[in-house]
């Protein structure tokens, strides 16, 4: 599966665009409900405006809101960006965490965002279910679980480890392109 997806999809790389942890952090959490093409088309202003996570914890809510808006949900996640900035400015000196329990630790993160960061961020192997990896994985074979840490557990016991980034974004990128 990965020889065969990696010859037909060999830009399986992540489409949200970012040059640092916290900009992975603040684009995936935007991609909630949206797709990577409009959260790439806000984060382009959002990332000058706001270059720390002191940045973000300091934002005005409103201010902030507004600069979200077009990614949808934008009250729910301003209140979950400027929360978690604040967290990381509190407790991890406004640097994203390396690790996968001190990131589902920060508001509006889950494993999925985590294993997205840790992946691709900082190059620890991690396995990102989102709705791609759930359906494609179910449909070839891959699992039959419907929750996500499942499906994380059933892949992470096939898949090699050096791989599992890239197998999830092989999937995510075959789902997009194909089902």
């Amino acid at each position: 599966i990965l020889r065969i997806l990696s010859k037909g999809i060999p830009d399986s790389r992540i489409a949200l665009k970012f040059s640092n942890p916290l900009e992975l952090l603040i684009a995936t959490i935007l991609s909630a409900q949206c797709t990577d093409v409009k959260v790439n088309q806000v984060t382009g202003a959002l990332f000058k405006k706001y270059r720390s996570a002191k940045d973000y914890a300091e934002a005005n809510t409103a201010e902030f809101e507004e600069d979200i808006r077009p990614t949808g949900l934008y009250r729910n996640k301003a209140k979950s960006i400027l929360k978690c900035c604040q967290e990381l400015v509190a407790r991890f000196g406004g640097s994203v965490p390396t690790t996968l329990e001190e990131l589902v630790t920060l508001p509006g993160v889950g494993r999925k965002t985590a294993n997205v960061i840790l992946g691709n961020a900082f190059g620890i192997p991690g396995i990102a279910v989102d709705t791609h990896v759930h359906r494609v994985s179910q449909r070839i074979g891959l699992t039959k679980k419907d929750d996500p840490v499942k499906i994380e557990s059933d892949l992470m016991e096939i898949v090699p480890k050096e791989e599992w980034t890239h197998f999830s974004n092989l999937l995510i990128w075959h789902g997009r392109r194909t089902c």
